[in-house]
């Protein structure tokens, strides 16, 4: 009988002993477990099949908002050199129902304007900081522009392009706001809702179709105990405002490129 076969035995019985004591020892360190029975998958029921369907929208809630701001351009093309306070002054300037006092909630916006001599974010001019972030994927960035409607606690907030050497705005939203995020080609806008322990969570995404930030996400989610908002959020009360909540648009998070 050759020498080696019992030193092969040894060791390969030494080897199941050692696999035994891991395997014990894994078992006792907590290794899977069952997780109890899986619930079965239900379809969707489909209610009321002989139903109309619905060939045109109830309510017009301007879902692709797209238009060229008048009177500014771009001659270089980069949208950093754009004046925000100069673009929300264009904005007060052409809709005087909502800011020139005439509107109460807004009435003050207007006015704060001249505290802007040092620019965007600074004292109290109601235009907050700007963001800048390529939110269309063309190598280029956006600007993400957000202002107080005061006396209230209402923030615009509004997305800008450029396109052939002309300013375009392809997002406005307007709403009390708890927090903004840019995300990939997405703005993300979180608002407080009147029940307590939750808030809205809405996103635009950029479309390359319609050219323009497409609400594509709207939500409720829950955040935790809160005390119920005093105030809904203007953009879900029952009759919103068409000048304002008809619109997309909230402010940058500091996640964001600053100028």
């Amino acid at each position: 009988m050759p020498r080696i076969r019992p030193t092969r035995t040894v060791a390969l019985s030494a080897l199941v002993a050692l696999l035994l004591a891991a395997a014990t020892a894994c078992g006792d360190a907590g290794g899977l477990q069952g997780a109890g029975p899986t619930e079965t998958a239900v379809s969707p029921d489909k209610l009321w099949p002989q139903l109309t369907p619905a060939s045109s929208p109830a309510y017009e809630i301007g879902e692709v908002n797209r238009e060229v701001v008048k009177g500014v351009t771009v001659p270089g093309g980069d949208i950093r050199d754009v004046d925000p306070v100069a673009v929300v002054r264009k904005e007060i300037a052409e809709s005087p129902g909502d800011f020139d006092g005439k509107d109460a909630s807004y009435g003050q916006t207007g006015r704060l304007m001249t505290e802007c001599a040092k620019g965007a974010g600074h004292g109290r001019c109601p235009v907050l900081q700007p963001y800048y972030r390529d939110l269309t994927g063309d190598g280029h960035p956006e600007l993400t522009l957000g202002f107080r409607l005061m006396p209230g606690k209402t923030t615009a907030v509004r997305v800008y392009t450029v396109e052939k050497h002309r300013l375009v705005q392809v997002m406005t939203w307007d709403d009390a706001i708890s927090g903004v995020e840019l995300a990939g080609r997405s703005v993300i806008l979180r608002s407080p809702s009147e029940v307590a322990g939750y808030e809205y969570r809405l996103q635009w995404t950029w479309d390359a179709d319609q050219k323009a930030m497409l609400l594509t996400h709207d939500e409720m989610l829950r955040t935790g105990p809160r005390k119920k908002t005093p105030h809904p959020s203007p953009s879900r009360s029952a009759s919103p405002s068409p000048s304002h909540s008809a619109s997309p648009s909230r402010s940058a998070s500091s996640s964001a490129s600053t100028p």
